[in-house]
């Protein structure tokens, strides 16, 4: 087996087919591109609301080999099935399943294809109800191998009900991962906010999809000489950039 570059290149051409058709028929309107980091350990952060088509965003905008924190329910064919039909029983009632039965042929391609190639593409995979320590410690040994990874927040979709329903609450993680490198190890991890809109719109339907990338923020411009009020004050930075991008993107 090769590095995970070699892998991914093996399968470039399909991911580029895959993305496509998942943001079929959007287009992509990216802001701040030179905000990306091209090398070196990074995290990127932003908001989560189109589940796979954030994804199909991120492989096609990101210039450099990048890292996705999945849920490892991707990795197994029945789950992953069982993770579509959740999510078209969200999106659309009783009718999502009447919608999976008429795709079956299209969904059973997507799904073989994204739980047989995923660790290809780039996915560590996290378990969402097990320990979040694991987690964290298995990105970490990824930053400080100087690889970039993408730590979405939320579920892959609008929440109605929150106060900005487009950017859900961060979670500490991101936060910690960074605090945990820069004490330890003095690796003053580069973190990249990002907002994206556009993805929760329902596939098939022409949209634009707005990328907002901001400059990096370091977790050492936070730091208070106290972990837990260090990593608060990075997560509150992060999602209040975050949420700024997003409101700055939806003038455009």
């Amino acid at each position: 087996m090769g590095t995970y570059e070699e892998e991914f290149q093996a399968i470039r051409k399909s991911v580029d087919r895959i993305t496509r058709l998942l943001l079929f028929p959007k287009k992509i309107d990216l802001r701040g591109a030179e905000n990306f980091v091209q090398e070196g350990p990074n995290i990127i952060v932003g908001n989560h609301i189109g589940a796979a088509k954030d994804v199909s965003v991120l492989l096609r905008t990101v210039p450099r080999m990048i890292f996705f924190a999945g849920n490892r329910m991707f990795f197994n064919r029945q789950e992953a099935s069982e993770l579509v039909l959740r999510h078209l029983h969200r999106h659309m009632g009783k009718f999502g399943g009447f919608v999976h039965l008429l795709l079956i042929p299209f969904y059973s391609y997507m799904v073989d294809f994204v739980s047989g190639h995923i660790a290809r593409i780039g996915t560590i995979p996290v378990d969402l109800y097990g320990s979040k320590r694991d987690s964290i410690v298995r990105c970490q040994g990824y930053l400080i191998k100087g690889r970039a990874i993408i730590a979405l927040q939320g579920r892959g979709r609008v929440h109605p009900r929150d106060p900005n329903p487009y950017v859900k609450e961060f979670r500490r993680g991101v936060s910690i991962m960074a605090y945990n490198l820069y004490k330890e190890s003095g690796l003053a991890v580069p973190v990249t906010p990002l907002s994206i809109f556009g993805t929760h719109i329902m596939w098939g339907v022409p949209a634009t999809i707005k990328v907002n990338v901001g400059r990096p923020l370091f977790v050492k411009d936070y730091w208070t000489g106290e972990e837990v009020s260090t990593v608060e004050a990075f997560r509150a930075a992060l999602e209040r950039t975050v949420s700024g991008l997003f409101r700055e993107s939806l003038g455009w």
